[in-house]
């Protein structure tokens, strides 16, 4: 880990918990195929099954495999083996990292927001802003001036994926790409289907606790009208991602210019499947699960969460700006 866990943090359990799982993940070799070079359902399938057993844990091994995806696009350098990577691209009003060119090369200076494993990863990708606009680069956490800065998480849900903000101080970068390069780039939509994969595979580990009761217990018309609702959104949605990943492995340059509309009609289905699952699941099964199964309460803060990644109407107009063609 970039650095020691700070004992004041009231999650430092779930955060060394996630952090190792992570670690060992990537030493055990896992690493899903590249998007849009033939296997993009495996790629998501393999985030999908991480997501529905352990969303922290999906949520950093999410971050590394979009890393090595924005760094294989972007001519970046080779991700050695033991490397953990991040994706550090939030833009919140409140905070932003400056970049500036120098006769050693880029150094990077400011607050960076949103870091998902701010003391699990090595190394990460991070946006700052140029003399020439947004750039992407890749910052090794070892450096000095990096300070992950914890403890300001209160929620339970997602503890373990350590997002915090990281200060960064006249810190050494490797500029990735020109300005606009990783925004511009089809796959900067391809890895956001990435996410939504990991938000259904969260959805479906909700949805087990139904399953399993409804597969045990006797009839109930109105839990089992639940998992017949649960059940048609879930396929649903694995139903956009299966024919989603054939499109970005037909078009993985985005010739037809459609990536934006997919991503956000996609994320928007996963995003909406994901809140209707946790309400009828709820409802469902009532308070006991809650209360009292400590896997199944934490899958469902997780994911009430991460879900939030989604921007609701900000994101689905978004959408419709890419529909009528301006984006």
């Amino acid at each position: 880990m970039a650095t020691p866990l700070d004992v004041r943090d009231r999650w430092a359990d779930e955060v060394h918990r996630a952090a190792t799982a992570f670690t060992d993940l990537l030493a055990a070799g896992w690493g899903p195929p590249l998007p849009g070079a033939g296997a993009t359902a495996d790629r998501w399938a393999a985030l999908h099954a991480l997501g529905r057993t352990d969303l922290p844990l999906a949520r950093l091994a999410e971050g590394h495999a979009d890393a090595v995806a924005v760094l294989a696009e972007l001519d970046g350098p080779r991700v050695e083996r033991g490397e953990r990577l991040g994706v550090w691209a939030a833009e919140p009003p409140s905070g932003r990292v400056s970049a500036r060119r120098t006769a050693g090369g880029w150094r990077l200076a400011g607050t960076k927001q949103w870091c998902s494993g701010a003391r699990a990863c090595t190394a990460a990708l991070v946006t700052a802003h140029a003399e020439d606009g947004r750039r992407l680069f890749l910052v090794d956490l070892s450096a000095a001036g990096v300070t992950p800065r914890p403890g300001r998480w209160v929620s339970a849900g997602m503890a373990g994926s350590d997002t915090a903000d990281v200060e960064l101080d006249d810190v050494p970068a490797l500029a990735v790409g020109g300005p606009r390069a990783y925004l511009d780039r089809p796959g900067f939509w391809h890895g956001g289907i990435g996410v939504a994969a990991v938000w259904a595979g969260g959805a479906t580990g909700v949805a087990d606790a139904l399953a399993d009761v409804v597969r045990t217990a006797a009839p109930d018309p109105h839990r089992d009208a639940a998992w017949g609702a649960v059940d048609v959104a879930l396929t649903g949605v694995d139903g956009a991602l299966a024919v989603a990943a054939a499109e970005v492995d037909a078009d993985p340059g985005d010739r037809a210019g459609t990536a934006a509309r997919r991503a956000g009609r996609v994320r928007g289905l996963a995003a909406r499947t994901g809140t209707e699952v946790l309400d009828a699941v709820g409802r469902a099964l009532g308070a006991g699960p809650t209360g009292h199964d400590a896997g199944y309460a934490a899958r469902s803060a997780d994911l009430t969460v991460y879900l939030r990644q989604h921007h609701g109407e900000r994101d689905l107009a978004g959408l419709a700006d890419a529909l009528r063609g301006t984006r």
